[in-house]
């Protein structure tokens, strides 16, 4: 069964770009493309930043029930094996909250 998350976002650059994530089996692959972009890059290693992206859309989707802790679980691991930490990743909406 395939499992396929999507969202999109601004670069800095003030593009627009798309990123799908998809689950196949046990392994996640992920895909890219800006508007300006003919074709979808796909990662052997996917970005930091669309991994914990990844990770929140994930995160949100599990607290709804619409996903198993497994497939988090998976990408938080992906995420720190290779040193990165989702909580570390928006300290300025940590001070929005005060």
């Amino acid at each position: 069964m395939r499992n396929t998350h999507v969202w999109k976002h601004t670069t800095a650059n003030g593009e627009k770009r798309e990123v799908r994530a998809e689950k196949f089996g046990k392994r996640w692959r992920v895909q890219a493309k800006a508007k300006s972009d003919p074709a979808w890059t796909y990662y052997d290693e996917p970005l930091m930043e669309d991994l914990i992206e990844l990770r929140d859309v994930l995160f949100r989707k599990y607290q709804r029930k619409h996903l198993s802790y497994e497939d988090l679980a998976a990408v938080e691991k992906m995420i720190t094996d290779r040193g990165g930490s989702w909580e570390e990743a928006k300290p300025e909406d940590a001070s929005d909250s005060d």
